[in-house]
């Protein structure tokens, strides 16, 4: 008898009560928002499914300033100007969620800013979406790619 059936063997008389406690709940979730998409109540609402009683979730939204090439064409205090609109966005948008604690992040890179923060932070599940992709991504966009990739964690990808 190989492993495998000795694992549904010893499920089969398994109650449903049973089977919910074996499913691993999260302590620390990172749900992954962008301002730009609005905020993905599937996303939130996963991750209060997957949370355990006194979980902590935190939704992040990253900022990606302009870069220098572009930054020397505009006025200055913009980028600072941009980042505060989004901090303020974010929480204005987050109103309402109870438990669930607002983060921006400033980066080039949306999901290396993800991974990296969950890394270091004692994240023990990202949710994220993924849009439907073109080819250039093909089964995920870019973001979730990047993240499924590098997390250290376990990683949720809603399809919207």
């Amino acid at each position: 008898m190989t492993l495998e059936n000795k694992r549904q063997a010893g499920r089969a008389g398994e109650t449903t009560e049973t089977r919910n406690a074996r499913i691993t709940m999260y302590s620390n979730i990172l749900v992954a928002l962008s301002l730009e998409h609005g905020i993905s109540e599937q996303a939130l609402a996963a991750a209060r499914a997957l949370s355990s009683e006194g979980g902590k979730i935190t939704a992040v939204h990253v900022h990606e300033p302009p870069n220098k090439q572009i930054m020397y064409y505009m006025d200055e205090g913009v980028s600072e100007k941009s980042y505060n609109k989004a901090k303020s966005s974010l929480a204005e948008r987050l109103r309402g969620e109870t438990g669930v604690i607002p983060l921006l992040l400033e980066s080039q890179s949306a999901g290396r800013a993800i991974t990296e923060f969950a890394n270091n932070n004692g994240i023990d599940c990202i949710v994220l979406a993924s849009h439907r992709p073109g080819m250039k991504e093909f089964f995920l966009g870019s973001t979730a790619a990047l993240v499924v990739r590098h997390a250290h964690c376990t990683v949720h990808v809603l399809r919207l």
